[in-house]
This record gives structure tokens, C-alpha cells and sequence, in this order.
């Protein structure tokens, strides 16, 4: 594993204290790859062995996306004085900090510069880096008579208790949330049963992940809880990597750079299933602001890196968004993304709830593709008591722990045909609409069905 994290270190050089000098960063689109010292056919060089395995057990191409950015292109650009942020090796993308905006001038009339564009401000003043406080913890939960506690409702609307009950609970699958902080996970007496893999930090790596903000958290609390008679979640016998990806100081089109990042990383270290609980479409800076037409699953990089991760051997579960009451009401990048499972938000009566987002796609795809309960769902406090919340934002790792131990349960089918499963076995499957989508899956059915 510590030969892992070196080579990925190298693939996603993350310059932080040029991040904190620097009042703006550029994303530097690149034209090719061209004279790679890296081959498709031997991806043993930029590849761990774990995601060529995923490759090659669904029959998946390794292809040009694969191979790393190139180099020879990235030290030109660094020569120029600015400073590396990431590298996305997927959309062949350079991000980087800098002072001097003629310098991105100079830099894109490089013959292998696509496009430049301004992906963060300083804000004026200088903005909060990191979280350096924690909440006080009292880790007294209620314990309850049944073993999943209060959870209950939340797994059983769709099945996935029959799926714990016949020994699939995700024991050998590997989940990655993309997600904010993890604010106390590692000091919750209930979620010390969680099996933690590793965390790493896109936003700032000096960051302490588990003093910031605590929607990583409550979100990792609806899969991986293991605590019985507190909470038990959808997977709870999965192994997970805590990824940081959003910043939640601000709001701006670096955050989607960071998802790059994290999900090559997630893609790198073998990963099975992503859960990522975010959404864009309105930013510090208006201009950047997306329009409903933008909604097309490419238009955003989110949504372009989302929609080649079934590619990769990956499911995707995404949240919706939670606009639906508000002027905006569609769904939020990522969730427009292809080949993906969009999660909205139900109540434990199988209602939808009044803020989930709503479809369609620009394109006219189906979206959301399923429901889950988001509605008053059960998720870990920051004090270590349980509490209830609102938001697809939970809504999504309770399908995403269910669609792991599913997979647990069919390893031999690819990325793509479990989301298919998972949306035929939704209750609105013959006429799915742009506001359930495929309806509230039915875990167990999808198990037999596919026997």
C-alpha cells in the first residue's frame, strides 16, 4: 500500500502551500498525450494491480483516458512560475495556483494548450483554510431493542435487510466517499466498529480531515455504522477510504479539479463503490453559474469524470440535489451524469420529499434513476448521538451501502449491469418519470432476478 500512495502522490501532486500564497488557479486543458513513455499495454507502470484486475475481470478496455498527463507538457507549464495543484489524467487536465494571470496567457500559447479557464479567486480578505476546533463529544446514544436501531426503515424500504440476513453485507467490497470533512468520526465510540482503509485530503493536505466539516461523517455514518442496537447501516462489514474533496469555505470550480482527483485515487486503490453527496450549479463567482441546459452529464467536469467511472469497473451513487423546492429545482452535477445511479430523496412512507431534485437531463434522460430514504434519516451527530437529517445527501449512501452488498452478492457482473439492476428493480420501473425515477429499488428482487 506504501507503494501505491507514492506513485499516486506523483499522479496527483497536490501543491498546497502554493495554494495558500496563490490568489487564483487555472484549469489547463491539454490536446494529447502524445509521446507518452506509458502504454496501454503495459498498465502495470501507471495502474495499480487492483484496478487493472477490476478491468480485466468486466472485460473493460484500458485506454488513452488511463494513461497519466503528460509530462513533458506539465514541466513546461510549471517553468513558467506557477505552482501544481492537481493533475486530472481522465480529461487531461492540468490545475494550477498562481499570482500573475498573464502568465496563463503565455500558457495558452503553448501548441498543446487546449483551453485555460479560472477555476478559483482568493476571496477578498483571505478566506478560512482549515478547521482547527472540534465539537464536544458525549457519546450516550440510544440504544434500542432491534439491531439495526433506528435505521431500520431506511434499509428495509428496499430489501436490503434480506440481503444482510443471507450473509451479504458488504464484507469485501471497498467503498470511497467523496465527500467535506469527517468532523469526530475517529473519537465516536459507535464508529469505531467502521473499517477505515485510509483518508486523504484534496482540498488541503495540512487539513486535520476529521476537525472539518462534518457531512463526510454523517454521510459515511448511513453506510458503514456497525454499532448493533445503536445503528447498523446499509454495509456495514465494507471497507472505506474517506476522501475530502469539497471545500466548504467557498464555492467555486476547484472543488471539481479536487473530485478529479479523488475519484483516479479512488480508482487506483481498487475501489468498487463511489458515494459522493455533492452538487453544482451556482458558485462564488456567478458567471460561472450553470444553466439548465448545461445539464447534459458534459458540460461540467464533475459530470464528465462521473460519467467515465462504470468505464473504469466503478458504480457511482451520487445524490440528486436537494433544490427541488427552490427556484432552481433540477438536479445537480454530478447527478446528470451518465452511467451512474442518481439518488433522490423519500420519506420513510416511500414519499417523495419536497426539496429532492428533479429530472430530467438536458439530453432526456431518466433522472433521478432511484429513490432512498433522505427524509428524517438516521445519521451519526458530530457529538456522537445519533440524530435525524434531511437531504438526498443521505438518501444516496443508503443505496450506495445496499448497491455494494448486492455486488457482494453478484461479483460477476460489471459496473453497468448493477445499475441496471438497480433501476429495473425500482417499484416504477414500466413508467419511470423525472421525479422518482425507477422508483424505490427492490434490493432482494434484484438478487433473485439475477440468479
Amino acid at each position: 500500500m506504501k507503494q501505491i500512495l507514492t506513485a499516486l502522490l506523483v499522479l496527483f501532486s497536490i501543491g498546497l502551500s502554493a495554494q495558500q500564497q496563490d490568489t487564483l488557479m487555472y484549469r489547463i486543458s491539454l490536446r494529447d498525450k502524445a509521446n507518452s513513455p506509458y502504454s496501454i499495454e503495459h498498465p502495470e507502470a501507471f495502474l495499480s494491480q487492483k484496478a487493472i484486475e477490476r478491468r480485466q475481470k468486466q472485460g473493460l478496455a484500458i485506454d488513452s483516458t488511463d494513461l497519466p498527463v503528460n509530462e513533458a507538457y506539465v514541466a513546461a507549464i510549471l517553468e513558467k512560475g506557477v505552482n501544481l495543484v492537481v493533475r486530472g489524467k481522465w480529461d487531461n487536465i492540468v490545475t494550477v495556483s498562481l499570482n500573475d494571470s498573464t502568465l496563463v496567457d503565455e500558457i495558452a500559447q503553448f501548441p498543446f494548450v487546449v483551453a485555460t479557464e479560472k477555476v478559483w479567486m482568493a476571496s477578498k480578505g483571505g478566506a478560512k483554510q482549515m478547521s482547527t476546533t472540534r465539537d464536544e463529544l458525549k457519546n450516550n446514544p440510544l440504544r434500542s431493542d432491534t439491531i439495526y436501531g433506528a435505521a431500520y426503515r431506511q434499509i428495509q424500504l428496499s430489501n436490503g435487510d434480506k440481503l444482510h440476513e443471507a450473509g451479504y453485507n458488504g464484507e469485501g467490497m471497498t467503498i470511497a466517499v467523496i465527500d467535506a470533512g469527517y468532523h469526530n468520526m475517529d473519537k465516536i465510540d459507535a464508529m469505531q466498529n467502521i473499517q477505515v482503509l485510509g483518508v486523504k485530503d484534496f482540498v488541503n493536505p495540512q487539513a486535520d480531515i476529521y476537525a472539518e466539516e462534518n457531512h463526510g461523517m454523517a454521510v459515511l455514518s448511513c453506510m458503514g455504522m456497525n454499532e448493533p442496537n445503536v445503528m447498523i447501516g446499509t454495509a456495514p462489514r465494507a471497507g472505506y477510504w474517506l476522501l475530502r474533496s469539497e471545500d466548504n469555505y467557498s464555492e467555486h470550480l476547484v472543488e471539481q479539479d479536487y473530485w478529479a482527483a479523488a475519484i483516479e485515487f479512488a480508482d487506483s486503490v481498487g475501489v468498487d463503490v463511489v458515494n459522493t453527496s455533492l452538487g453544482y450549479y451556482a458558485f462564488d463567482d456567478k458567471s460561472k453559474n450553470y444553466e439548465l441546459r448545461n445539464l447534459d452529464g458534459q458540460f461540467a467536469l464533475i459530470s464528465r469524470q462521473a460519467s467515465k467511472v462504470a468505464d473504469k469497473g466503478m458504480v457511482l451513487v451520487c445524490s440528486a440535489g436537494n433544490s427541488g423546492s427552490g427556484t432552481w429545482k433540477k438536479i445537480t452535477p454530478p447527478a446528470d451524469a451518465e452511467n451512474v445511479l442518481t439518488v433522490g430523496a423519500i420519506d420513510a412512507k416511500g414519499i417523495l420529499a419536497p426539496f429532492s431534485s428533479i429530472g430530467n437531463t438536458a439530453d432526456g434522460r431518466i433522472k433521478p434513476d432511484v429513490v432512498a430514504m433522505g427524509y428524517q434519516a438516521e445519521v451519526m451527530g458530530t457529538d456522537g448521538n445519533l440524530k435525524k437529517a434531511n437531504g438526498t445527501s443521505f438518501a444516496s449512501p443508503v443505496m450506495a451501502g445496499m448497491v455494494a452488498c448486492l455486488w457482494q452478492a453478484l461479483p460477476q457482473l460489471a459496473a453497468k449491469e448493477v445499475i441496471e439492476l438497480v433501476r429495473q428493480s425500482g417499484n416504477r420501473a414500466n413508467y419511470p418519470d423525472n421525479i422518482y425515477g425507477y422508483g424505490i429499488p427492490d434490493m432482494w428482487k434484484a438478487y433473485e432476478s439475477a440468479q
